[in-house]
């Protein structure tokens, strides 16, 4: 048999005006630290994913203009032995590129993305004053 555990929402119907405003400093203290403790994620995901995306851009400028060159010529002078000199370079040339948007659209697609998606603390804090103000209304 599971065991309920009381909600953290306590019904406040019954309290009294003094009540309700002593407790006023708490709520507003517990308010203040959660919507602190979401921007604290929040820029915790934002530097992770952010980081991320630092490094794949970091490996793609490496493959855009460092592309090892001793292993493309040698790929160029094995190629040679098949094709003429200029295909083979225009081979080479073509597998380095597409390791430039492999690494560039990996960085785009998972990290880049990734940051959009987040919630920003000031459309948590937008959504929790609309929703004060929606119980506002309702007196």
């Amino acid at each position: 048999m599971a065991r309920h555990a009381a909600s953290p929402v306590r019904d406040r119907a019954d309290d009294s005006l003094f009540t309700l405003l002593g407790d006023l400093p708490e709520l507003v203290k517990n308010l203040i630290r959660a919507e602190l403790g979401a921007v604290k994620t929040y820029v915790g995901k934002l530097v992770k994913h952010g980081g991320w995306t630092a490094i794949m851009a970091v490996a793609a400028l490496f493959f855009l203009f460092w592309t090892i060159p001793a292993f493309l010529a040698f790929l160029i002078i094995l190629l040679d032995l098949w094709m003429p000199l200029w295909a083979s370079a225009l081979i080479v040339l073509g597998i380095g590129v597409v390791m430039i948007v492999a690494c560039a659209a990996y960085a785009y697609l998972v990290h880049v993305r990734a940051i959009k998606r987040l919630e920003s603390p000031g459309a948590a804090a937008k959504a929790d004053a609309a929703i004060v103000k929606e119980f506002a209304d309702e007196f």
